[in-house]
């Protein structure tokens, strides 16, 4: 007897109704009217405030939660992300304007990315925001725009640790990486920052992201710490700041199971019991963007067509990859795995059979469910993408074969 496949991690955010998924208290298919069209992406406020308040239960009381933006900049989600959380952090001039138009405190703004341009740091200079720096010369080039403006720049400086988080989905730290300075050049970095008179407020330690495993969230935490007390030392004053990043992750995949959010907030309890009297007062920032907002949206398509080839089952969908690259595989990846997707609004259905759910580019890659067991579906109804609240429109290449686009909700 073969072993049983894998399956995906129960998904219990949004409630099935007489088999219909329901986005923000609404059946799906009275929300595709509403809409108008499709594709489109619907995310669900309740989720939203619900995943914070899951995270305010578990983390220390003492620990300040960010919202990174970069996971979902639509201004509708960042303005009720910036009435839940502490502060925001964006990776571009562009965010940077969705952002101070929040009501979220410019000083608890910040700035991260490499290549900030001259216009770029001269905005965020003005608007009083805190900016992460990523290298020598970001940091010369900052000082210059402050004399310029006649305004001290408030800077973080952004370490490349000389480690990894393990067993993450994308590695940030421990080998070469344009993220960051080196935390072996930092404290020479640190001095330069004291000769120039910028405004030091701390380190941002970022080593990974998409992790599920409790256990190396937890190591990462320590060796964190430990190189932001090391590095203190050099420093022109006591940090104020220490950004520890995030890289709390979400399920995609089948195997995959949830992250154990329990786990990660009592380990960093006792990490925090232990080196808190070390911190000299410095506010302790958990950056999340996928963990916020990911499960929290749905993509949504309509079958236009049905078809079978030699023996397959192809629902061929007016939506795909052009609005939803990650879950079509990135434009190929040498194993493609499936999202969480289900037939919307017949979720569990009476008949059940194998099927594709493909879209109408020109392109084989063009698929968003391979060989799925779904709901025998027809012409008409609803294909629902779950997993689909963070890295959708944004990192999707929307202008691919020139379809339209796909309209953004929140409900």
């Amino acid at each position: 007897m073969s072993a049983p496949r894998p399956q995906h991690a129960p998904l219990l955010q949004f409630p099935v109704v007489d088999d219909c998924l329901h986005i923000g208290g609404m059946p799906l298919t009275r929300l595709a009217q509403r809409v108008g069209q499709t594709p489109f992406y619907a995310y669900d406020r309740g989720a939203l405030t619900a995943r914070v308040a899951e995270l305010r239960r578990h983390l220390p009381a003492d620990v300040h939660l960010h919202y990174a933006m970069k996971a979902n900049p639509m201004p509708a989600v960042v303005q009720h992300m910036a009435a839940l959380v502490d502060g925001i952090d964006v990776a571009s001039g562009g965010e940077l304007r969705v952002a101070l138009d929040t009501p979220m405190n410019p000083v608890h703004i910040s700035f991260a990315g490499p290549g900030k341009s001259d216009l770029d740091l001269s905005c965020a200079i003005a608007a009083g925001i805190v900016l992460n720096l990523e290298s020598e010369g970001e940091t010369e080039r900052a000082a210059r725009i402050g004399d310029h403006l006649g305004i001290t720049p408030r800077v973080n400086v952004r370490v490349n640790p000389d480690f990894e988080l393990k067993s993450s989905g994308m590695k940030m730290g421990g080998g070469p990486k344009q993220f960051g300075v080196d935390a072996e050049r930092v404290p020479a970095l640190l001095r330069r920052i004291g000769e120039l008179g910028l405004d030091f407020h701390g380190f941002h330690i970022f080593s990974g992201s998409q992790n599920l495993k409790a256990a190396a969230l937890h190591e990462a935490h320590e060796k964190t710490f430990a190189l932001a007390l090391r590095l203190a030392q050099d420093a022109p004053r006591a940090p104020r700041i220490l950004n520890i990043g995030g890289g709390f992750g979400i399920p995609y995949f089948p195997g995959e199971d949830r992250l154990d959010l329990a786990a990660v907030g009592s380990n960093l309890h006792a990490v925090m019991d232990e080196v808190r009297p070390q911190l000299r007062g410095a506010q302790v920032v958990i950056e999340l963007g996928r963990y916020l907002v990911g499960e929290a949206g749905v993509y949504v398509c309509r079958i236009v067509d049905r078809k079978e080839s030699r023996g397959s089952v192809y629902l061929v969908t007016d939506g795909g990859l052009h609005h939803h690259l990650s879950a079509s595989g990135n434009f190929g990846q040498v194993i493609r795995k499936n999202y969480p997707v289900v037939i919307g609004n017949r979720v569990h259905g009476g008949e059940r059979e194998k099927a594709s759910v493909v879209g109408p580019l020109c392109t084989p890659l063009d698929v968003l469910a391979d060989g799925m067991d779904l709901a025998r579906a027809q012409p008409g109804d609803l294909v629902a993408v779950l997993q689909s609240g963070a890295y959708g429109v944004s990192a999707s290449p929307a202008g691919f074969l020139s379809h339209p686009a796909a309209p953004e909700i929140l409900v």
